[in-house]
């Protein structure tokens, strides 16, 4: 998955300075979003390792 979001980060920055060179404010904004969206997969991976880090440290604490 961070893959994904790295992919959708660096597509929407190419996608974003295209549309500035070109005056294309439409390209522009669909770069912007998909910037916001690699860093939303990023978010929601983060808060994934973290809630598994936490599950596997209340298991170690169990044993």
């Amino acid at each position: 998955m961070g893959d994904n979001s790295a992919m959708d980060k660096a597509k929407g920055k190419a996608k974003e300075m295209t549309g500035k060179v070109t005056g294309n404010d439409r390209l522009k904004a669909e770069g912007q979003a998909d910037q916001a969206r690699g860093k939303a997969k990023e978010a929601v991976e983060n808060v994934r390792d973290k809630a598994e880090g936490v599950r596997d440290s209340l298991r170690n604490d169990d044993q």
